[in-house]
């Protein structure tokens, strides 16, 4: 998943940002990545339709507050490589979940080595608003 290396310079540089936190992370991918598959195996692939579902993950991701800018080229990704790779729903685990996941695991490790820093800002919660 080429988007996680996007979603590791958000993680290592600017954690603290809203973008950066476990439910966007996790949410975010898994979101965008199901769109992608869905128009991949109920749509089709096309210029119009590659365009389209980008557009929709990004409205999904806002409307369940987990906008997460890396996630947002999981559909590309997906459609523009549909030729040569086979994908099945399955896909949404391994890599997606079991990757944003294990992303999210080794940045609490690592953002927090020093006492001063706190992170994650905030919950899991999809639907919470940051506090």
């Amino acid at each position: 998943m080429a988007p996680f290396g996007a979603t590791c310079v958000l993680l290592y540089t600017v954690s603290q940002s809203p973008l950066a936190q476990p439910r966007n992370i996790i949410f975010g991918h898994l979101i965008s990545a199901f769109v992608g598959l869905f128009f991949l195996k109920f749509v089709g692939v096309s210029i119009f339709t590659i365009a389209f579902s980008v557009g929709c993950a990004i409205a999904l991701m806002q409307v369940f507050k987990c906008v997460h800018p890396p996630a947002g080229a999981n559909p590309l990704v997906i459609l523009l490589t549909a030729s040569s790779i086979h994908y099945e729903w399955s896909f949404l685990i391994f890599p997606v979940l079991v990757g944003a996941v294990s992303l999210v695991l080794v940045a609490m490790l690592i953002n927090n080595i020093k006492a001063s820093t706190k992170w994650p800002m905030y919950g899991l919660g999809i639907l919470n608003s940051k506090k």
